[in-house]
């Protein structure tokens, strides 16, 4: 059954567009209201999204970084019989969270257990292996729909194994990840279907996980691949769906690949990657992803590892650096403004005036939510993650967060989220009350506790996730990160793979100028 869009009538191209949905394609969460004139749609090969409207006008949403624009087509005789003249029907800019490519049934959630063949381990590292018992050893090898299928301790022991507790990182944890499916932040809705890859031996033992999900396009992970995607729908090929293993909406480095500590690990290792490009083939994406993409400039860490105070930190700076940190954290006092770094149990409730006592009111987590939509709607992002999120992570991490919150008397008014890995301390969401503005607040708050957090926790590192060249003054340098891309067309793989090579030449350049202009002093650096 075909249904219908809906498009605003008004002069000049503004509008909005409305929920859409047609044998083609299955548009989701459009932003817009929906009314006035019918129009009829389908899509081109080309990734275009052609409308008709009931006056015989036509109008193509061409794509533009994964956001459609609507421009107006005039024809002397509409395919209604009617003659029109100089219509004008517009659409604003809107971005598409959710686009699926191909026929409605393909559309479907893929099934809960599928298998992805088995493997027989061979060679001496069965050895030193009392389960195998002088056999071969069979892998079992599927994708499961929801991490929720997987047990936590088996989940956990996988990631903790594939680091040790030194190297511990949260958002790879059973706990991070189930709360992004269960708040509905990463779910086929918001365009990520979840295909987790687990490996079982034949006792059903776990032996290793791939956080995997299924995309319809490149929101929310910090890979920055729209050219790519521009590039293959220009000779007409299509780039989405694609498959990558990642942690959404997370700028943070680390393992992707999660194996228990086994002789044969390697070998697990090298079934994992072939079922993930048998299940790239399976479903004819064009791509597939693993780790992060190298940056622009790289991501922001700051190296502490035998720093006693922030102080001492401090005296590792140059002069006019350390004077200028100084004079930032002052005006915090100045604004009466309180620091508090919370964890746990902490990050409950807070205690608010009700006549002349205190008692429990509003939650935290209610409340930083609404800083993180102020952070989305004041710079023109997107607010991936939903208010249900923060309560399941803050819950299920527990002491592994880290909330920095700065209260204006009996009043809170900014917060800044942290996690708590092995021996990094992640730096990860900021935000304020709308209209809000105090000096120097976003620096002390992410940057400054961060430091002092990690001093007291004895943390080697204080990541700040990516972008923001401003980080450098704070002593936060860039470092590059790497990636693994497996492009299943061998004309584009050739391409992009010369790009790549121009494009790592000009990142190291710039780390190289920033390092050279950086705060440290010269022994330190």
């Amino acid at each position: 059954m075909d249904l219908w869009p809906k498009l605003s009538k008004k002069k000049g191209y503004k509008g909005r567009l409305g929920n859409m949905r047609g044998r083609l394609t299955t548009l989701i969460v459009l932003k817009g209201n929906v009314r006035s004139s019918r129009f009829e749609f389908k899509v081109s090969s080309l990734g275009e999204l052609v409308a008709w409207g009931s006056g015989g006008q036509k109008f193509k949403y061409m794509k533009d970084n994964l956001s459609y624009r609507l421009e107006q087509r005039r024809f002397g005789k509409s395919r209604f019989g009617q003659n029109v003249q100089n219509p004008v029907h517009t659409c604003k800019k809107t971005t598409i969270k959710a686009l699926f490519w191909g026929p409605r049934k393909a559309l479907e959630t893929p099934d809960t257990d599928r298998s992805l063949g088995h493997f027989t381990l061979t060679g001496s590292g069965l050895e030193g292996d009392s389960t195998s018992l002088g056999k071969p050893q069979i892998v079992f090898v599927s994708a499961v729909s929801s991490i929720l299928e997987v047990p936590l301790a088996e989940w956990d022991g996988c990631n903790l194994d594939s680091t040790g507790p030194e190297k511990f990182n949260p958002f790879l944890s059973h706990g991070f990840l189930s709360s992004l499916e269960e708040s509905g932040s990463a779910v086929k809705e918001t365009g990520w279907i979840p295909q987790h890859i687990i490996a079982r031996d034949e006792h059903k033992n776990i032996l290793g996980v791939v956080p995997l999900y299924l995309k319809s396009h490149s929101y929310g992970e910090y890979v920055f691949d729209h050219a790519w995607a521009d590039a293959y729908y220009s000779y007409g090929s299509r780039y989405y769906p694609k498959l990558q293993c990642c942690v959404p909406f997370t700028p943070v480095t680390g393992q992707r690949f999660l194996l228990r500590d086994t002789p044969y690990k390697d070998q697990v290792f090298d079934i994992l990657v072939s079922a993930m490009k048998d299940l790239t083939a399976k479903v004819l994406m064009a791509t597939l992803f693993r780790y992060m993409l190298c940056l622009f400039v790289g991501f922001w860490i700051l190296l502490i590892p035998f720093y006693a105070s922030f102080d001492e930190f401090l005296m590792d700076m140059k002069q006019n650096k350390r004077r200028s940190i100084r004079q930032d954290r002052k005006k915090i006092s100045a604004q009466n403004l309180t620091m508090k770094r919370l964890r746990g149990d902490e990050i409950t409730f807070l205690l608010v005036p009700l006549d002349s006592a205190y008692t429990f009111g509003a939650r935290h987590w209610d409340t930083f939510y609404q800083f993180y939509r102020n952070t989305t709607e004041n710079k023109w992002g997107s607010a991936y993650l939903t208010r249900n999120f923060f309560h399941d992570m803050g819950s299920k991490l527990g002491d592994n967060v880290l909330l920095v919150v700065a209260e204006e008397g009996d009043k809170l008014v900014a917060g800044a989220l942290n996690l708590i890995g092995g021996d990094t301390l992640f730096g990860r969401l900021w935000g304020c009350l709308p209209g809000a503005y105090y000096p120097s607040l976003h620096f002390e708050a992410c940057y400054y506790q961060a430091i002092e957090a990690a001093i007291e926790l004895n943390l080697d590192t204080v990541e700040a996730g990516a972008q923001g060249e401003h980080k450098v003054q704070r002593g936060y340098m860039p470092v590059p990160t790497y990636s693994c891309h497996y492009i299943a067309d061998e004309g584009f793989r050739k391409v992009i793979e010369d790009f790549l090579v121009r494009e790592t030449a000009q990142v190291k350049l710039v780390m190289k100028l920033m390092h050279e202009s950086g705060p440290f002093k010269e022994a330190t650096e």
